[in-house]
């Protein structure tokens, strides 16, 4: 699994959604973005789900990541919620201290310029200074959650980078890798042949471009 880790890691997010999308795989999770274009992180996720504070009004956010192993991707779904942060600047500092290898939240993050000094991986909804304690609670860590409409198991690859985020289930993540390789490789290929004098139209033709991520029957 180290191996294909460290594959997926080499590859760009469009690479392996088209992978993703000739597979007939739903993996990309809209409107997550990156707080620094220069982020990037692969690694299994670790899963968290939060709710809104029941009516003893009382919540806490963070104390889960004790249990994170190095190298996961933390994911956190908030329900996609703006207006309330279930992610700061201490979990920053000891998630980059642990070796978390980046988060990703279904909502939103602060102290933003923690992560960014530290050049740790956030992918969010946006930035918000609100603290959810005492707003949200934690009801699930360690189960499968869904995110834009992408349902993601503990285990599963996350991949991110400026381009946004994508889901790989870990049955599929030797298939996906090297489908994703392979596209890589074609795409490498257009571009030399068009730099060595070819039209794009012939380049692509030859290579198969309009198809690349055309699915594929079982």
């Amino acid at each position: 699994m180290n191996d294909l880790v460290a594959r997926l890691g080499a590859l760009p997010t469009a690479a392996i959604s088209d992978a993703l999308d000739r597979a007939g795989i739903k993996g990309a999770l809209h409107g997550l973005s990156p707080l620094s274009n220069d982020f990037r992180a692969v690694g299994p996720a670790f899963t968290v789900r939060y709710a809104p504070v029941n009516e003893c009004g009382v919540g806490t956010v963070g104390d889960f990541l004790d249990d994170v192993p190095p190298g996961s991707v933390v994911v956190i779904d908030n329900d996609g919620r703006t207006d309330v942060t279930v992610w700061g600047g201490i979990m920053t500092e000891v998630a980059a201290h642990r070796g978390i290898a980046g988060t990703v939240i279904n909502g939103v993050c602060r102290d933003v310029s923690a992560s960014l000094a530290q050049s740790y991986p956030l992918f969010s909804r946006g930035r918000f200074m609100r603290t959810g304690k005492d707003r949200v609670r934690l009801v699930a860590v360690d189960e499968p959650v869904t995110v834009s409409g992408v349902e993601i198991h503990p285990g599963n690859l996350l991949c991110a980078d400026a381009d946004g985020v994508v889901a790989v289930p870990a049955v599929e993540t030797e298939r996906i890798t090297e489908t994703a390789e392979r596209i890589e490789r074609v795409e490498a290929d257009i571009v030399a042949a068009a730099h060595a004098g070819s039209t794009l139209r012939e380049a692509r033709e030859k290579f198969g471009y309009h198809t690349l991520q055309t699915r594929t029957q079982a």
